[in-house]
């Protein structure tokens, strides 16, 4: 490299004070609509492109990772980031923000239904934000593609890992499972293929504060078990704390033990055990009515942060109609409180335990394959959930079609949301064309959402 090109290379930002990350972890956490698709890439345009805090390739590491584990992962990659960048404080900061908004507007919301039991208001104010986070749906599945797709074989697992999500409806861990196998045993069967489309596929990464060369601190059996020991107390401290006042057989012991089971089982999203949490919450417990597990999911899509916070709205309802002798709103917050504690907690304990050693085995060749072919194939779960999302956008009225093993989302044409279409074309426009940034395309699209359905056009 010549004089002149070195002194125009690109060199990596300074590194980041824990205050300055926190303001950038509020900002994700506020902005994090559109579920797991459009907070990955919130999160990868904020710190990989704009900020350049972690390198395009750690970014991706961190993500494969996190889709293997159960809960959701958008969240748990915040977690991992922010561990890298500031040790567990950063991380707590990047997982607490990145949950407390949608929380608060959870509560909020869940309270509003479950007193007045009317969403229609709901629907109005964030028609045109769907449209939006759409479009940055669709603009993260095409930049990941671009990074991550650049062989034949990649192409064919993100192809495959849609078609089967999207066609056969598989369950999640099998898909990325399956991926990260196949990967494997490439590296270790045929490892002059592996290393060859290791070179093919590889990104050049900018200079970034987590680049290549950056190492957090070697793992201990002494730091593990510490891990296990305090994110396990802080697991349990409810039992502790609400429960014993309310009594050990109420309403908030069932809600602790049925969500901490939830919370090991989530593989996948909200869209995985939504199914199992409706039936168990109408039938098995009677906290639901039918249908109210719907309305739930709407308020959690159209509000920040994970869908599984739907699972708030469970917990809510479920103690506002057994308050235990509280007052019912109470009890309701504090219902939705504890689901949320249950579900999040164990979040930080599998970053904290697991990362360290992830990051130790990078250097790893036949899991880095793995792990690469995860990559490829969370660009088809990606492109599975903005399928899904434009779908439920676009058309008012969605079914599901069955052919033998195949069951897809099938729309009514009919039924088309000429509204949503137009916004959804123009919250493109203003994310492609004029460059409007995320929040400037979000605050179009809700504007432009609102005045639409104020004169009764959506």
């Amino acid at each position: 490299m010549t004089t002149a090109e070195l002194a125009h290379a690109p060199v990596a930002p300074p590194y980041p004070s824990l205050r300055e990350a926190t303001a950038v972890w509020a900002k994700i956490g506020l902005l994090g609509f559109g579920g797991p698709a459009g907070q990955i890439a919130l999160m990868h345009k904020e710190l990989v492109e704009r900020r350049r805090w972690i390198s395009e390739s750690r970014f991706l590491h961190a993500l494969n990772f996190c889709m293997l584990l159960p809960g959701p992962e958008a969240q748990q990659l915040a977690i991992y980031v922010g561990w890298l960048l500031h040790g567990w404080r950063g991380g707590v900061i990047a997982g607490t923000l990145f949950v407390l908004p949608g929380f608060v507007v959870i509560v909020l919301l869940s309270a509003a239904y479950a007193s007045f039991h009317d969403t229609a208001w709901l629907v109005s104010l964030f028609f045109g934000l769907k449209a939006a986070v759409l479009a940055i749906v669709v603009e993260a599945t095409l930049r990941v593609g671009r990074r991550a797709l650049k062989n034949r074989i990649l192409v064919g697992t993100a192809a495959a890992a849609f078609v089967a999500l999207f066609v056969f409806n598989l369950p999640f861990p099998v898909v990325v499972l399956a991926a990260g196998a196949a990967g494997y045993l490439e590296a270790r069967l045929m490892p002059q293929r592996a290393a060859a489309g290791a070179g093919r596929t590889a990104a050049a990464d900018l200079p970034s504060v987590i680049g290549d060369g950056f190492h957090r601190p070697n793992v201990t059996l002494g730091r593990g078990l510490g891990t296990i020991v305090v994110w396990g107390a802080l697991w349990l401290a409810p039992l502790l704390l609400i429960v014993p006042p309310a009594g050990w057989s109420g309403i908030f012991t069932s809600v602790w033990l049925f969500f901490s089971q939830m919370a090991v089982v989530t593989f996948g999203g909200a869209y995985a055990v939504l199914a199992y949490v409706a039936q168990e919450a109408v039938q098995g417990f009677g906290w639901l009515r039918p249908g109210e597990m719907v309305d739930g999911l709407a308020l959690a899509e159209t509000t920040p942060g994970p869908l599984v916070l739907v699972l708030s709205f469970v917990g809510f309802l479920a103690a506002f109609r057994a308050p235990s002798g509280l007052d019912p709103l109470l009890a309701g917050v504090l219902g939705a409180t504890l689901t949320t504690w249950v579900t999040f907690v164990p979040c930080f304990l599998w970053i904290f335990l697991g990362a360290p050693y992830v990051e130790r085995l990078r250097s790893n060749k036949a899991l880095s394959n793995a792990l690469a072919s995860i990559t490829a194939a969370v660009v088809g779960v990606i492109l599975n959930l903005a399928l899904w999302f434009a779908i439920h956008v676009l058309f008012r009225d969605v079914g599901v079609a069955h052919w033998g093993p195949v069951t897809i989302a099938a729309p009514a044409w009919s039924s088309v949301n000429l509204a949503a279409v137009v916004l959804s074309i123009v919250a493109a426009l203003a994310l492609f064309r004029f460059r409007a940034g995320i929040l400037g395309t979000l605050a179009i699209a809700g504007i432009l959402g609102l005045g639409a359905n104020l004169l009764g056009l959506a």
